[in-house]
């Protein structure tokens, strides 16, 4: 008998010992699955036995892990993490059939987690009033009560002696292809021989395959020799590539009112290309992106056809097609407020996207309907035109502002593209039209404006609303014509974000925002005042009114034509749902196209208190102004859901 089948029926023994001397030359497992010297670690290698459903039986348990005859905190967590008997000890089982068959099934679970911790010579005992739970007959009856004692002895940690991988991929000759080196990954003589890296150097092995086209690579074969004497483990991992593939007719399974032949398109999965798992990803992000499905699941054939062709089949759960929402506010300073929108998800069968808003602001503020604030507006966009990462999106509105510097009335039509060339990289691209009238501190005038904007974002965070690492980088330049005072304007903003976590549970974040812009091409008094630049309020610099930091002309205060912000901010988690925030904010509006510091710089500071949703963290910050002007807030207080940057 072989040391794999010595193994698998030593499991139900008692005083399980894990220490095996022999190589196991391991059948091929599901990529759903990993078996390690007849131990299932991941996925479902088999079923267990159903539990019949009987009267509850409970019961206690004690739990004792030694490693060479000492206490071991750090395994012992891990055994107690892998025990069903004590994670569900306060748990009554299905009688005692129940309660034997939940202690019979803890040896594999056990041993499994001692795999992951690299310990190979180990005895598990799981025993009831000194009996061992494996050698009771089937039948036995427990009392109520009754105390299971769960022992485990083991040994150091194995390390890896030979580490071998079987016809590797060539070297990738794309950076897009490369896949990380198992031995990078802990799969190399003299580190920790944890089944885990076994597993990934598999993963790993088999993914270098893919990424340059060959679909069904998989791991043929785990040669593992535990050698006790040395506290060794010897891998040797085979890998057949199988032919390389290119993608083949993909058949969609789902739709009731999309076009099937557009769905299919948008995968991007063109006839004949070379396979490429990272294309798979793209694909069903781009499907997500259209905003139309529940769900979404792209599974390539078992198979790759003679032709070298992989079909796939795409299957696909359609949303409702319309959508309606509606929300309120309220302030003490602005009043109430009331906003609706309403979605159609699919006008024509393409994912058409058309979409109307509402909102008014300022009721109870003013008695005057002159002074609220309102916005009507709609939306269309059409996915999948030109290529199926671009978007056309037309849309327009109509609205009335009234801010503490300026009020203004101006309607818009715009067009754009959207473009998503990578999963980080977007890109934007567009006209509009924009005609409206001002009251500022220069008077009432009315501005024309026609023009064309671009733009540019980067974007790696790791999260858009509660971010912890990464980079957003983001530019836009917007030349424009004003017809009424007849200038050429040019208009440049670009800001930069970023995000660090220190220690090893990333409890503390580091964040940091930097923000500059500029305008060019004509005065103060003849650019509209929402193209000038204003700085104030809860994502900008904080402890000051919103967009109330502008530049002193005579007879008040109007935006400028360039600015500076930067913020900092501490982010501390106190709980899992609890965290407090340490930030300060500064912000410089001047009147030329290049700040030269003549005007004032505002800095606000302050501490903000957050309460993670799931969703997002409710975001509560309150702020001063350290270099408050006459006219400025004593304070601020800022609410929201997401971070501030």
């Amino acid at each position: 008998m072989g040391a794999c089948s010595r193994l698998r029926s030593a499991i139900p023994r008692a005083r399980l010992a894990a220490a095996i001397a022999a190589g196991c030359a391991l059948a091929p497992m599901p990529s759903a699955a990993f078996e390690l010297l007849g131990i299932c670690l991941f996925g479902t290698c088999r079923q267990d036995d159903d539990q019949g459903l009987i009267a509850p039986k409970p019961y206690t348990a004690t739990l004792e892990v030694l490693t060479d005859g000492s206490p071991d905190p750090e395994l012992e967590k891990a055994v107690r993490n892998a025990s069903l008997v004590w994670q569900e000890r306060d748990k009554p089982a299905a009688g005692s059939a129940g309660l034997l068959t939940r202690a019979k099934a803890d040896y594999r679970r056990i041993l499994a987690a001692l795999y992951i911790e690299a310990r190979y010579d180990a005895e598990i005992s799981i025993s009831w009033n000194g009996r061992e739970i494996a050698d009771l007959p089937a039948g036995t009856e427990l009392p109520d009560s009754a105390q299971l004692t769960i022992t485990v002895r083991a040994g150091p940690p194995f390390r890896f002696g030979r580490t071998e991988i079987v016809n590797r991929a060539p070297v990738a000759t794309t950076r897009r292809d490369r896949v990380a080196d198992p031995a990078g990954e802990g799969f190399l003589t003299g580190a920790p021989a944890r089944a885990t890296a076994v597993n990934k150097a598999g993963r790993l092995a088999t993914d270098a395959w893919r990424q340059q086209g060959y679909a069904k690579a998989r791991v043929a074969s785990r040669k593992v020799t535990a050698d006790h004497n040395a506290g060794e483990l010897n891998v040797t991992l085979e890998i057949e590539p199988g032919e390389r593939a290119s993608y083949g007719p993909v058949t969609v399974k789902g739709t009731e009112r999309m076009r099937p032949s557009f769905v299919a398109r948008q995968t991007g999965l063109a006839a004949g290309a070379e396979y490429d798992p990272d294309d798979l990803k793209r694909a069903e992000q781009r499907l997500q992106r259209l905003g139309v499905f529940s769900s979404v699941s792209l599974k390539e054939a078992d198979r790759i056809g003679p032709d070298g062709a992989l079909p796939f089949t795409l299957t696909v759960r359609e949303s409702k097609l319309r959508r309606i929402g509606m929300g309120a506010t309220v302030s003490t300073v602005d009043g109430a407020g009331l906003e609706g929108f309403w979605l159609h998800r699919n006008l024509f069968g393409r994912a058409e996207r058309l979409r109307f808003d509402g909102r008014i602001s300022g009721i109870g503020s003013t008695a005057s309907f002159d002074e609220f604030d309102y916005f009507l507006g709609s939306e269309l966009t059409l996915p999948g035109r030109f290529t199926p990462d671009t978007d056309i999106v037309i849309g327009g509105f109509f609205e009335r502002e009234v801010l503490d510097l300026y009020s203004k009335n101006r309607g818009s039509t715009s067009v754009y593209a959207n473009h998503f060339f990578s999963d980080e990289l977007t890109g934007r691209i567009g006209t509009f039209v924009t005609y409206g009238e001002y009251d500022d501190v220069f008077g009432v005038r009315r501005f024309g404006v026609a023009g064309l904007e671009a733009g540019i974002e980067y974007d790696t965070r790791d999260s858009k609303l509660d971010p912890t690492s990464g980079f957003h980088a983001r530019f836009t330049g917007k030349p424009f014509y004003e017809w009424e005072f007849g200038n050429a304007v040019g208009k440049l903003e670009a800001e930069l974000r970023a995000y660090h976590a220190l220690g090893a549970e990333e409890r503390t974040v580091l964040a940091a925002r930097l923000k500059a812009g500029t305008i060019f091409g004509a005065s103060l008094s003849q650019i509209p005042q929402d193209e000038l630049f204003l700085a104030g309020g809860g994502t900008s610099v904080r402890g000051y009114a919103y967009r109330g930091i502008g530049v002193d002309v005579s007879g008040g205060t109007s935006g400028g034509r360039s600015l500076l912000e930067a913020s900092a901010e501490i982010r501390q988690d106190i709980t899992d749902t609890i965290g407090i925030v340490g930030f300060a904010d500064i912000g410089h509006v001047n009147n030329g196209s290049i700040p030269d510091f003549s005007g004032d710089i505002r800095i606000g500071a302050g501490i903000g208190l957050r309460y993670n949703t799931g969703l997002g963290p409710l975001r509560l910050d309150a702020a001063v102004p350290l270099n408050r002007q006459s006219g400025d807030p004593a304070f601020g207080i800022y609410a929201g859901i997401g971070q501030a940057f």
